[in-house]
């Protein structure tokens, strides 16, 4: 495992500074806006800008990686997001906020790219599975430590900007003193979403409507927990209790779908969450929200992956990468969507609308569900696809996962060749 990790090492460590800054940014952000009186609707449409840049730096950050080289472009990226973050304390404006966090959005994709493609090159293809799960380890645990920075100071004061900016600065040390040669940036997949949603329809709409309340989550949920009665500790603890749920129920609930229907899995686990975010309407702030709030994460943050599962279920190999690249785009359409319509119910509602956006967003995706198995019999590839818990960062992660990708090549040769989508 040491000499697996020590070419890459300095790639984990820009990664986990990357988004100890990131995670901290994105909640303080939610909190000093609910401290300068914006509207949760304003909230809503200044978070759901993060996802609107991320989805444009899935095109726009290519060329410029490829012009200048990966450590330039980080170099670049890594100023951009961190003088972005400082000017959120400098421009107490909510729609020079909202420009801030598309330009935020767009170097944080940008600088997804950068790290996972460049551990494509460095990885040896038999370790890649090893090493997609201890990056996701990475990202999780960042996230969720991220929250609890939250107690060093007010949300009020400049504190936490200065820190998020300063750990997205760090980033850039590891990156700009390693001796790794720089890889060859992949090319941008394409892909024909209409084809996608007739061949793996169930996927494609897991992928949106998780999105849709993920989304919401992101964006909003700090806004839920302030308005719940939580102070900015609470709000921290909620945010990584959430995130920790995500992080280890993914693991038992991908293995049970590799051994059964992936669709009656999806269909469970979507109902539970639907089960405990109305659950959560009727709790007050306390130990039990907190862990409804970890119950709810483990079952939401393990859709998009079962999303992915199911698609490769249904793909030939050929087409795999190029489908996955097209759920990472309707799961980005349902998290620019989330935030906006998770904070203009929150406007009108209060509080208790967010749970109620979860448990509407989810109920849809249950009920298609249910219509598929009793109506439609999908088409199943063999063998089966394999679940890896997993977040949306960029589409070149996904050349990181062949173990769950890969199809056996003789299996592939038996096959009708299909078109790409």
């Amino acid at each position: 495992m040491l000499v697996l990790m020590a070419p890459i090492s300095s790639l984990l460590c820009a990664v986990a500074l990357l988004l100890l800054g990131n995670g901290l940014l994105n909640t303080l952000l939610t909190l000093r806006g609910v401290a300068e009186g914006y509207s949760t609707g304003m909230l809503g449409l200044i978070m759901s800008g993060y996802f609107v840049g991320f989805l444009l730096g899935t095109w726009l950050a290519i060329p410029l990686v490829r012009r200048v080289g990966h450590i330039r472009a980080f170099a670049f990226f890594a100023a951009l997001a961190a003088i972005t973050a400082l000017l959120h304390i400098l421009l107490v404006n909510p729609w020079v906020w909202l420009g801030l966090r598309v330009l935020y959005g767009l170097a944080l994709v940008s600088l997804y790219m950068v790290i996972e493609s460049w551990l494509n090159a460095q990885v040896p293809s038999e370790k890649r599975g090893q090493v997609f799960a201890i990056y996701m380890m990475v990202n999780l645990g960042a996230l969720a430590a991220a929250q609890q920075l939250l107690n060093l100071a007010s949300p009020s004061d400049f504190v936490l900007f200065v820190l998020a900016a300063l750990l997205i600065s760090a980033a850039l040390m590891p990156i700009t003193l390693t001796r790794q040669n720089q890889p060859s940036m992949p090319e941008m997949l394409h892909t024909n979403l209409r084809q996608l949603a007739r061949v793996a329809p169930v996927a494609m709409a897991a992928a949106g409507l998780s999105g849709l309340a993920l989304g919401a989550f992101w964006g909003m949920a700090p806004v839920y927990a302030s308005l719940s009665g939580f102070d900015a500790p609470g709000v921290g603890l909620l945010m990584s209790g959430t995130i920790l749920g995500g992080a280890l129920l993914q693991w038992p609930i991908g293995h049970y779908s590799d051994r059964h229907d992936r669709r009656q899995v999806l269909l469970w686990v979507v109902v539970l969450a639907v089960v405990v975010a109305l659950l959560m309407t009727l709790l007050p702030a306390g130990p039990w929200l907190l862990t409804a709030m970890f119950i709810w994460g483990g079952l939401a943050f393990a859709i998009y992956p079962l999303a992915v599962a199911q698609m490769v279920d249904q793909l030939h190999s050929d087409e795999i990468l190029a489908g996955s690249s097209g759920l990472l785009m309707v799961n980005g359409i349902g998290s620019v969507c989330g935030p906006l319509l998770a904070g203009l119910l929150m406007e009108q509602f209060g509080a208790l609308a967010l749970p109620l956006h979860f448990a509407v967003s989810l109920s849809l995706l249950a009920a298609y569900t249910l219509y598929r198995l009793r109506h439609v019999s999908d088409l199943i590839n063999e063998p089966h696809g394999h679940f890896m818990p997993m977040l949306r960062t960029s589409h070149t992660v996904l050349e990181l996962i062949p173990e769950t990708l890969a199809v056996e090549p003789e299996s592939a040769a038996e096959q009708p060749p299909a078109a790409t989508p």
